[in-house]
């Protein structure tokens, strides 16, 4: 009973889908597109539509891929404002489909894979990057204790963590000398970053990780929780920030674009729309949380490259996304020299 196309083995899922999620038949399995993570599919059933996301088949790095994580902070948001999907059965038994999966309610929207939107009217790209600034912005005033997660992550010295821990996955997937990121983890490294307080941060916040209602300017679901933890909202803002310095070729981006032309707003009019929403002044340390943001990306798209060599990746293009790291790397390496490297 495998699944050939989509390499699920149904032979003890069926039954463990009868057990766990509303005694539900499966009828298909899909697997969606475009993700460079954790696989995840459509199941159709006799009671409608789920979605299953599972670790990866093969040797992971250490740390990676924690759908056990994305599930507790989803399973804990459902009495927020932050819009994520209903959590249905996780199951941390690898003999089920050969790694741990959850299983969660399938969100009927629109993703949006290229963040210039040509298929939206232009009087509408406003207000869908409206919503989802707003969307990061609820993200980051959500009371992390008071919604049980204490212990999702440590409060205090985010930044050190993060540099240190992406320096490390780096080395751990390198499968060849580049000299941008030996200098970026160098002044990365160097850097004293007065950190904003401990907050719930979702760690991978953009455009095609968001449903929007199917006709309507609004969030209806964030996905793709991994890297989610308890950290600096800040580092999570200049994450979003980066789509507008980095071109589309490269990774999802706005760089070069005629933003007036396409109706979107500039990233002056996002950073005051975001501290307006949560209070800020400004931002003053943005240029380096921009510059940590695509050093991150392009270790995790080295990450994504050495899977794709390894043949373990999610997508088939991994190959041609992780060569992208490199090209990041090299441009943030640029912006951190006329800072004063």
């Amino acid at each position: 009973m495998r699944d050939a196309a989509n390499a699920l083995d149904r032979t003890q899922l069926d039954p463990w889908f009868a057990n766990h999620v509303e005694g539900a038949r499966i009828l298909a399995i899909s697997a969606f597109s475009g993700g460079q993570s954790n696989p995840t599919y459509k199941i159709t059933t006799d009671r409608g539509l789920f979605v299953l996301r599972r670790k990866p088949p093969g040797v992971l790095l250490a740390s990676a891929h924690a759908v056990d994580r994305e599930y507790r902070v989803m399973a804990a948001l459902a009495t927020t404002n932050v819009p994520v999907p209903r959590m249905i059965a996780l199951c941390d038994d690898p003999a089920i489909i050969g790694s741990a999966f959850y299983v969660m309610a399938h969100v009927e929207g629109r993703i949006f894979a290229d963040p210039r939107l040509p298929h939206v009217p232009r009087h509408e790209r406003g207000t869908l990057f409206a919503a989802m600034g707003e969307t990061l912005a609820k993200l980051h005033l959500v009371d992390w204790h008071a919604v049980g997660l204490e212990g999702f992550g440590r409060p205090g010295g985010y930044m050190a963590r993060q540099i240190s821990r992406w320096s490390a996955q780096y080395r751990a997937s390198e499968t060849e000398p580049n000299p941008a990121m030996d200098q970026l983890i160098d002044w990365l490294s160097r850097q004293s970053i007065p950190e904003a307080e401990t907050r719930l941060v979702h760690g991978d916040f953009r455009m095609d990780n968001l449903i929007f209602h199917p006709t309507e300017p609004r969030v209806i679901a964030v996905l793709d929780w991994e890297l989610a933890t308890l950290g600096d909202p800040l580092a999570d803002f200049a994450y979003l920030v980066m789509a507008w310095r980095l071109s589309p070729d490269l990774f999802r981006g706005l760089d070069g674009e005629d933003l007036d032309a396409l109706g979107i707003p500039s990233e002056a009019t996002l950073v005051a729309d975001y501290c307006r929403r949560t209070g800020r002044a400004d931002i003053p340390e943005l240029e380096t949380y921009v510059i940590f943001s695509m050093f991150r990306i392009a270790a995790i798209l080295q990450g994504v490259l050495k899977r794709g060599l390894d043949g373990s990746a999610a997508s088939a293009d991994a190959l041609e996304v992780g060569q992208r790291g490199r090209r990041i790397a090299q441009q943030a390496w640029h912006m951190a020299q006329t800072l004063g490297a």
